[in-house]
């Protein structure tokens, strides 16, 4: 399994599946199943969303689930005493 935090970035543009879709070439339903867990982004699409949100593939894939915004916080707040 693949995780992605594909549905967090596009919310944060305020983006709809379907714009996303249209950005990056794909299906509207691709972006739903990939946003569900129900897919594995090939690479070459894993590759055009990181560059499309203009993050590290590794920001938007990765084969560990990712943190909760609030462990990833108590972590930098932590690491700052």
């Amino acid at each position: 399994m693949i995780y992605n935090r594909i549905k967090i970035l596009r919310t944060e543009k305020g983006l709809s599946r379907k714009d996303l879709a249209e950005a990056v070439g794909v299906n509207f339903q691709t972006i739903g199943y990939l946003e569900r867990g129900d897919y594995n982004a090939s690479l070459e699409l894993a590759f055009k969303l990181a560059e499309y949100f203009n993050v590290p593939i590794d920001m938007a894939f990765s084969p560990r689930p990712f943190k909760t915004m609030a462990e990833e916080l108590a972590e930098l707040r932590a690491a700052e005493k």
